[in-house]
């Protein structure tokens, strides 16, 4: 395994000459429309890459230790040492690598996955009940994010109930199209949608239904792509359902690649190294040959890693494209910079340079879910879960643009009840997105992207004026009193987004009243049905104490059912299979 040797010696210094190398030329614009293939050895080896194959990959998980299941065979013959790097590549590295790099490195054992449960998932309670009264106004910061629910099917598929924390029903909601109506211009990017339909689970309240469909960009609008792939090849990714896995995902994304796009890689275990320099979409069996180069071994330098790729990406930045970051791990980072909340820091910083940064995870056991969310939440980027190929095949073919392609930033919903309609509110989801009122106007606030084509769904649970209340009325308390003419609403929408690139933000506001109001869930439009069911199973499996005992698994299985549609690419059909799988006949808080 000279090639691969040879790549993970590259340091930060050789990244100058590495762009140098990679920078285009007339040659290179000459070159045919496409050179693509399979993978072979012979093909490979011909670009300077050697493959790897899965009883490497397995022997070199830690050094004298076998990963329980390995077949007992001679160990690789010994792997010469690779040459020293031409002269030219010694530029000095950037101060951020080189922050990064020099942080200590104290190797740690490489876990194997299933030996022992580490899974680590970000704590905190469901969104409380708010009296409209007293604090009639929520602000969040929306979320496209769908690892969640690609994480709990995992979980249920495998015969286990997801934790508590794993389940963050925003994400769930979000993972399904509920063919909003499209805007038509790129300059007013959202259209909304409304819908009051009353609460399965709760007698006498009812659930507000509020959408956003993004404006989906031609193909002639789409911006060049300058991505960095950053893979963890540390011992930890040595399983199928890891790095073999991430290989096979991300082949789908290089399917996806026009001739003006430009990827660079950069891999890491116990160091981090370039492992391809930028390039062309035109290019793609030299991008395949490199992934297929990549074996697991070592401790996981995923903060040098990062900033490694950083680098690259701004060393190539390209103000005309999108210029993005791809993290794949299992976040399990055990050498150099490891904290989170330094990493979050690191990760904030970076954005602000215009380079984004995408997350996606892999695997079981030592799956760090915490740093997967601080990672993509503050690095302007989107995050998910990959648990087999079909998920590899959605997020990187079929929302392909919704993931790369930014048609606002620092999207923002706020939304203000009307005291004289409505007594109580709570927001259902988005526990880690929540912002201060104040947020709203602040154009300093960071918040979500929406990507080309995206829509975005959230769920209130009112309690109607003279409804039953969670709180006894004060007594001393003076009703509220709704403005003049404006009885009738119920709320009222506020949306605040920036076009990419801009610095201030635009407004769009509506009314939400009795024009959209349903008096039977069965008469509600079927995406509020259907988001409202799996609204219900993900409060379900988090035991959340909003729920009435006689709402139980079979009647989110009903619900769903009524709601299914048409269901072209039998998303809704998995879903009702796994709420019947979770329910097994037996009855929520019981």
């Amino acid at each position: 395994m000279l090639a691969i040797r040879r790549f993970r010696a590259l340091t930060a210094g050789a990244l100058c000459a590495l762009i140098a190398a990679s920078a285009p030329t007339a040659s290179v614009t000459a070159r045919p429309a496409s050179m693509d293939g399979q993978p072979t050895d012979a093909a490979c080896e011909k670009l300077g890459f050697v493959q790897a194959n899965t009883q490497d990959s397995a022997l070199t998980v830690t050094a004298g230790r076998r990963p329980s299941g390995a077949s007992s065979m001679a160990a690789p013959a010994p792997i010469p040492p690779p040459p020293p790097p031409p002269p030219q590549m010694v530029a000095k590295p950037s101060p951020v690598v080189s922050e990064m790099i020099a942080a200590p490195k104290t190797a740690q054992p490489t876990p194997v996955a299933g030996d022992i449960e580490t899974e680590r998932y970000p704590g905190g309670e469901s969104n409380p009940i708010h009296q409209v009264a007293e604090d009639p106004v929520s602000t969040f910061s929306i979320d496209v994010d769908t690892a969640a629910y690609a994480n709990v099917r995992r979980f249920i598929t495998d015969g286990r109930s997801p934790p508590r924390d794993a389940v963050r029903v925003e994400e769930m909601i979000n993972y399904f199209d509920y063919g909003y109506a499209r805007p038509t211009d790129a300059a007013e990017p959202f259209k909304a949608f409304t819908a009051v339909a009353p609460s399965p689970w709760a007698p006498g309240k009812q659930i507000i239904h509020i959408g956003l469909q993004g404006y989906e960009l031609a193909q002639a609008e789409q911006p060049p792509l300058n991505l960095v792939f950053l893979v963890d090849t540390s011992g930890s990714m040595w399983s199928e359902d890891k790095l073999p896995l991430a290989q096979k995902a991300m082949n789908v994304l290089i399917d996806q690649l026009r001739p003006g796009d430009r990827v660079a890689m950069v891999a890491y275990a116990g160091s981090a190294g370039a492992v391809l320099a930028p390039t062309s979409g035109r290019e793609k069996l030299k991008m395949r040959c490199a992934l297929g180069a990549l074996r697991s071994g070592g401790s996981t330098a995923g903060g040098a890693g990062l900033a490694l790729a950083y680098d690259l990406a701004k060393q190539n930045f390209d103000p005309k494209a999108v210029n993005r970051v791809i993290l794949l791990t299992d976040g399990d980072f055990n050498v150099g910079v490891a904290d989170p909340s330094k990493l979050k820091d690191f990760v904030a910083d970076q954005r602000k340079t215009g380079v984004y940064l995408s997350v996606y995870g892999f695997g079981r056991g030592n799956y760090n879910d915490t740093m997967m969310q601080t990672l993509a939440q503050n690095g302007n980027g989107t995050a998910g879960y990959i648990d087999t190929l079909e998920e590899g095949r959605k997020l990187f073919r079929d929302d392909f643009s919704g993931s790369v392609f930014p048609i606002a930033d620092d999207v923002k919903i706020q939304v203000e009840f009307n005291p004289a309609t409505v007594s109580e509110y709570r927001l259902i989801g988005y526990e880690t997105r929540m912002l201060k009122r104040e947020d709203f106007n602040n154009d300093q606030v960071d918040a979500g992207e929406v990507g080309s084509g995206a829509s975005v769904t959230a769920l209130y649970e009112i309690t109607p004026v003279g409804g039953p209340a969670s709180v006894d009325p004060l007594r001393y308390g003076k009703p509220g009193a709704a403005p003049a003419g404006r009885s009738g609403e119920l709320a009222y929408l506020k949306i605040r987004y920036k076009l990419p690139g801009q610095k201030t933000s635009r407004l769009m506001q509506q009314p939400i009243g009795a024009s959209v109001t349903y008096t039977g869930l069965d008469q509600a439009p079927e995406s509020t049905r259907w988001a409202i069911a799996v609204a219900g199973f993900g409060q379900a499996l988090r035991g959340d104490p909003w729920l009435s005992p006689r709402f139980d698994w079979e009647r989110i299985e009903g619900l769903a059912q009524g709601a299914r549609g048409k269901d072209e690419d039998g998303l809704r059909a998995e879903f009702i299979r796994l709420v019947r799988s979770a329910g097994e006949g037996r009855r929520i808080n019981e």
